[in-house]
């Protein structure tokens, strides 16, 4: 049987940028539709960002602009704390992923994860990352370079002991990244481990637990109208701690205005 499809070109500026191609309902479907994204754009007009208003530390300017997050109206699907996680593969090039923020803290960010994970074996091999959150209906951005590192396993723990059940016994048989046969198997395992579990509480697999981004930099960014945003970066200074500061002292940063 043959299944008569509809071509759908995305272009900009006269390029074919991507094509797909898609079931046609109807027989008379032209098999050529130009999609054009070149021109989707707005201006952003919430707000603006001046230097006078940055505290001297980052994570309290993250806190303030989470809290501002939390208290708009948000469409009930959105995931405030929703971030994109940026690692380098081990062949080459770089690996990107959303994962969820769980807590800030004065010196990180956390989340956590199954170790055995791609994410987790590219942490281990380079534990630089990026983070990137970005939060439309306020217009702002946030960017963090930095390292990562396993949290103690305490805060490990006192996390999966919050989550649910069923998210406990996932974390345990989910072999995650690695091929499965079908969709049928991790239900199967779950399962599986529930029953031989007869009720008892689930155990924390050694191979899940959080990770620690502790920030180098950290760049705002807020959005303005005609493209002239405001963006500013945080850049953590080094010398502090050879001047005989003690690991206690807060982190001295440095500011910087950077070109929208």
């Amino acid at each position: 049987m043959e299944i008569k499809t509809t071509r759908i070109v995305i272009a900009a500026s006269n390029r074919c940028l991507f094509t797909a191609h898609l079931p046609a309902h109807h027989h008379g479907t032209n098999l050529e539709t130009p999609v054009t994204i070149h021109h989707l754009r707005r201006d952003y007009r919430y707000g603006s960002l001046t230097r006078d208003e940055l505290p001297h530390d980052p994570i309290a300017l993250f806190q303030t602009w989470f809290s501002e997050l939390r208290g708009a109206e948000l469409p009930e699907w959105f995931e405030p704390n929703a971030m994109t996680l940026a690692t380098h593969k081990a062949t080459g090039g770089a690996a990107c992923r959303i994962v969820l923020l769980k807590e800030v803290e004065p010196d990180g960010f956390l989340f956590f994860t199954n170790y055995q994970s791609n994410k987790g074996m590219e942490i281990n091999l380079d534990s630089r990352v990026s983070l990137g959150f970005y939060w439309p209906i306020l217009d702002r951005q946030v960017r963090v370079e930095g390292i990562a590192e396993r949290v103690e396993s305490e805060i490990s723990e006192h996390y999966f002991r919050s989550r649910p059940r069923s998210s406990q016994l996932s974390a345990n048989v989910s072999p995650q990244s690695e091929v499965i046969e079908d969709d049928s198997l991790l239900q199967r395992l779950v399962d599986e481990l529930d029953t031989k579990l007869a009720g008892a509480d689930v155990p924390r697999p050694d191979h899940w637990g959080g990770y620690r981004v502790r920030p180098i930099s950290v760049e705002f960014w807020q959005g303005r109208p005609s493209r002239l945003h405001d963006r500013f970066r945080y850049t953590k200074q080094s010398k502090g701690r050879s001047e005989g500061l003690s690991p206690d002292q807060p982190s001295i940063w440095k500011v910087e205005r950077l070109g929208p």
